[in-house]
């Protein structure tokens, strides 16, 4: 398609076009009906998306989700007579009608121009989809195969900075066992979810905006309550609709249950809100909540940790765990340290997310950034 970017350039966006290009074509090329943009279609779409960013409606920020598909891949779509052209101004007069997740404005080239045609609920597999999160930051995504939690993203772009999700990072073999399916979503670039328990939960954790820490412990073992301050604040004793009451009810074959695990996983991720930390097994049994993490009388306290992001160019780094963030970040990398067949995950209130768990390879704490994939 010979599409011209309408109104002021975003060079971002002309720099990752071709690249965008060629790796959702890859994809497509195995996997997927969904149509395939061609590079000026992409820029247009992501310059559009960019400065309707940066666009005001009754003060507030627009926040929409755009698909590349024609109405005729979509389910019961609502269509807009006639098509509108694909402008910043008209991202964000509608963007109040749209921004809820699952909502999306369907884009397709009509006589050589894009155009919005109307509003989707459903697309096709590997549909290429641009999300705007906020002022001047976009996230280029796409639809994985069902069944998933969230959308793969290739990259992330804010303001000039673009971040291109690692295709394919190493696998990571140390890694306590309690991590195995979040190690499956990271080390797939958020291809693969596998269970996914801890994807919905690391999801719900960002959403609520409160930032929160959730340390995952091994089950039957209470070693963890050295870490602890005692008393604890609040202890959970069962029935709680936790993801084990989840999975039990599912092997009954109670289909009536009313609890489903994205349900169970946003009560847990709802505790972490609650200033502490929130601990749970590695079965996925709530704990306690609200406690505080302490260090040992002569328990070294940790100077340094290993950083790693799956993000292409950028290599494992060792870091003071300060520059990450405050309290909750220094108290995660404490406690994977202290308890180290145990783990931490941290959310800030800005959206950042981190992983911690101890490394026998590198001898010390190992963390991993994953917004770039949760978002």
């Amino acid at each position: 398609m010979d599409q011209d970017v309408v109104g002021p350039s975003y060079p971002a966006a002309r720099i990752v076009a071709r690249r965008l290009e060629a790796r959702i074509g890859a994809a497509l090329d195995k996997i997927g009906d969904a149509p395939k943009p061609d590079a000026q279609t992409i820029e247009a779409i992501i310059t559009t998306a960019f400065w309707a960013s940066l666009r005001r409606e009754e003060d507030r920020i627009p926040k929409v989700s755009i698909a590349f598909l024609p109405p005729e891949q979509s389910l019961r779509p609502i269509k807009f007579n006639p098509h509108v052209p694909l402008e910043a101004e008209m991202l964000a007069r509608i963007a109040p009608a749209v921004e809820k997740p699952g909502i999306h404005i369907g884009v397709w080239p009509y006589d050589g121009q894009l155009c919005a045609w109307g509003v989707t609920l459903t697309i096709p597999t590997w549909c290429f989809v641009l999300e705007v999160l906020g002022p001047g930051s976009l996230v280029v995504k796409y639809r994985r195969d069902e069944p998933g939690t969230k959308f793969a993203n290739i990259a992330v772009l804010d303001g000039a900075n673009v971040k291109f999700i690692e295709q394919q990072s190493a696998a990571i073999s140390e890694a306590p066992p309690a991590l195995s399916s979040l190690w499956t979503f990271y080390s797939s670039a958020g291809r693969n979810e596998s269970d996914n328990i801890l994807v919905r939960i690391a999801t719900a954790m960002r959403a609520h905006g409160r930032g929160g820490s959730l340390l995952v412990v091994p089950r039957n073992s209470t070693r963890w309550l050295d870490s602890i301050v005692h008393p604890l604040r609040y202890s959970l004793i069962p029935p709680f609709p936790d993801i084990r009451t989840f999975f039990h009810e599912m092997e009954q074959g109670l289909e009536s249950s009313p609890f489903t695990l994205q349900a169970a996983a946003e009560a847990l991720a709802g505790l972490t809100a609650v200033d502490g930390a929130t601990v749970i097994s590695d079965y996925f049994e709530p704990l306690a909540f609200g406690v505080k993490i302490i260090t040992g009388d002569g328990v070294q306290r940790v100077d340094e940790i290993v950083l790693t992001e799956p993000i292409e160019g950028i290599s494992d780094t060792r870091i003071d765990p300060v520059l990450l963030g405050g309290t909750r970040h220094l108290s995660g990398a404490q406690f994977a340290q202290d308890q180290r067949d145990a783990i931490a995950l941290v959310a800030s209130q800005d959206g950042r997310f981190t992983v911690f768990g101890w490394s026998p390879l590198h001898g010390m704490v190992h963390a991993h950034r994953l917004e770039a994939l949760l978002i």
